[in-house]
């Protein structure tokens, strides 16, 4: 198994169809490509109550080590639709979204555990980032980003090289 195999769109979308609050919210799952596309995604989504969306794209890196690995990172954003008027309304959202992510770590723990088994380790701390007011008028937005590790075999092969 390698770092690539972990599929978190598919993770995600398992989790929030499942999770009894996120039900209860009308949470609902998408996915998008980058910052931009969950702003475009929220903006023209009128309908949209509450999401939980995935970048299918990631940002990472190759550490040359002694025990070189890969890391990817991937970015799982959350929306709540409020009154624009209503600050205390946009409190409660982010409220809401800081449970869900809570209650998503309670499954992600174990899901840490089972992926170690296949050599991909998950960096043990996840920051929770709440978005700034001004992001999107009406809406609380926060995300957070899971970095995956695999190892990376460095070892020269002639067999690769024309010289």
């Amino acid at each position: 198994m390698n770092g690539y195999n972990w599929n978190a769109a598919a993770f995600f979308e398992r989790l929030t169809n499942n999770n009894k609050l996120a039900n209860a919210e009308n949470f609902r799952f998408q996915s998008v490509s980058s910052l931009e596309g969950f702003h475009t995604l929220i903006s023209q989504t009128l309908s949209l109550k509450a999401c939980v969306a995935v970048s299918d794209t990631s940002e990472g890196g190759t550490e040359m080590n002694n025990t070189p690995h890969t890391r990817r990172v991937k970015t799982v954003f959350l929306f709540m639709r409020h009154a624009a008027d209503r600050q205390d309304l946009r409190q409660k959202c982010l409220d809401t979204m800081n449970e869900l992510f809570r209650q998503f770590l309670s499954v992600l723990i174990q899901e840490r555990t089972r992926l170690s088994e296949g050599g991909i380790y998950m960096d043990p701390y996840i920051k929770f980032h709440e978005i700034d007011k001004y992001f999107y008028s009406g809406g609380a937005c926060a995300f957070f980003q899971i970095a995956i590790d695999t190892f990376t075999d460095l070892s020269y092969n002639p067999d690769e090289w024309t010289q």
